[in-house]
Order: C-alpha cells, then sequence, then structure tokens
C-alpha cells in the first residue's frame, strides 16, 4: 500500500504568464497566450523554475544541483552554465523533500491528485467519465478557427473532485520521479521513485493525445532536456 503525507498541488498547469514572471522568458509554442499553460517546457525548465520562484516568494528552494563532486547550491544563478546541457545530468539534481519551496509532483502524488485524492469517484479521467468535459485532446483541441490543434486556456474545462484542472489534458505534465517501467510496489511511505535512470516521468494528456492516452493511469518518458509542445508542469508543495 502506498500512503502520502498531505500535500499541495497547483490548481492549474503553471501558465504562460506565471513562467515568464519568474523565469523572464516563454519557450511556449503556442506564445503571446499567457493565460494558456506554458508549453515546450523540460523537466530541467521546471526544476528551475520551483527554485527561482521559492526564491523570490522567501520559500526554502527544494532542488540543489551537484556535478563532479561539487555541490552547487540551491540558487540557479550559480549553478554550472552547462547544467542542464545533457538528459543524462538528470541525475545531478537532488531534492529536499523537508523543504518548504516549490517542486514537482512525484508521480504518486500526481496520480491521486489526478484520481480525485479521498474523494475519487474512479473516473477514468480527472473528474469525469466523459473526456471532452475535462479535457483538450486531440478530437477537441482544433475549434475550427483555423488555428488548428492547439493548447487552451487553463481552467476551461470542469474541474475533478479535488477542484484541480486540466490534469487528463492540455499539456502533459512531467514529475519528479526517474521512470520506472512499473509503479512502486509493497508497503511505501512517500516514494519519490527509482534512484537511477536514463528519463523522468511525465504523466496527463494533452491537445494532441487520443484519448486512451489521457486516462488517470497513463504514464510516458520524458527526456530530461527534450522540449517540445505538448509538455508542461504544475507546482507542488508540502503542507506545513
Amino acid at each position: 500500500m502506498i500512503t502520502l503525507s498531505s500535500f499541495y498541488i497547483g490548481q492549474y498547469e503553471i501558465t504562460q504568464a506565471e513562467f515568464q514572471a519568474v523565469m523572464g522568458w516563454n519557450p511556449s509554442q503556442f506564445a503571446e497566450n499567457p493565460n494558456r499553460p506554458v508549453d515546450t517546457a523540460n523537466w530541467f525548465n521546471a526544476i528551475e523554475y520551483c527554485n527561482r520562484r521559492s526564491i523570490q516568494e522567501e520559500l526554502t528552494p527544494c532542488y540543489s544541483y551537484s556535478m563532479s563532486g561539487t555541490n552547487y547550491g540551491t540558487n540557479p544563478d550559480n549553478w554550472p552554465w552547462n547544467w542542464n546541457n545533457y538528459g543524462t545530468y538528470h541525475i545531478n539534481v537532488s531534492c529536499n523533500w523537508s523543504a518548504e519551496g516549490y517542486r514537482l509532483p512525484t508521480e504518486m502524488e500526481w496520480m491521486f491528485a489526478a484520481m480525485g485524492g479521498n474523494q475519487s469517484q474512479g473516473y477514468p479521467y480527472s473528474g469525469s467519465d466523459s473526456i471532452g468535459a475535462v479535457a483538450w485532446y486531440f478530437d477537441n483541441s482544433d475549434l475550427g478557427d483555423g488555428q488548428g490543434q492547439r493548447t487552451h486556456d487553463v481552467g476551461l474545462k470542469n474541474p475533478n473532485e479535488l477542484g484541480t484542472f486540466d490534469m487528463s489534458g492540455n499539456v502533459s505534465e512531467v514529475c519528479w520521479d526517474i521512470y520506472a517501467s512499473i509503479y512502486p510496489t509493497g508497503d511505501q511511505t512517500n516514494p519519490t521513485g527509482p534512484t537511477s535512470g536514463s528519463w523522468r516521468l511525465r504523466r496527463g494528456g494533452d491537445w494532441y493525445t487520443p484519448a486512451d492516452g489521457c486516462c488517470v493511469w497513463y504514464r510516458a518518458l520524458a527526456n530530461a532536456n527534450t522540449s517540445d509542445g505538448r509538455k508542461g508542469f504544475r507546482c507542488a508543495r508540502n503542507c506545513p
């Protein structure tokens, strides 16, 4: 059985406006749409965003960076210039799980929230039996207005049982965990995934994913430094 401590998770995916305010740039393929989720943000971008936002809000950052035996601390300004050059460098990032700052949800936290937490009704999509009620995905993200398939403003679809939006589709969301082929097994409390591996993990559907890839149990690989218009993220924090 998996046991999770109480945690906060973002009601919405991080928007382009939120990312711009913290990072000073906007990587999005669907740029200049401030209320749409930031896209083309990779795992490294999400890690940096979490720490920079924590520093801005005077919270203890969760992530630190080490390379070749040197610990560069939690301030991304002090990290080496090539800290995110290669996907394999993801193992240089460590997390202080007791810190109060922003972080990516673990896979189990993400899935628990997507399923509606303790209020879950067992829906296959996050908040509904009907994907179109809660998600932007392949079949509905093109509104026939000449813009084609794309992201949409966060929060336009119905929320799930916890009041979170878009967890089954708008952009898929990178999580903290290194990818493993199976879920955690046995009795575990607050599992954080494997300690080694080549890939991180992403969850949830996106604006270009068919319905079967938008179910709450769907999981996929994420190269830490690969960006595309179908990926974004949301933040989590520990409860005090």
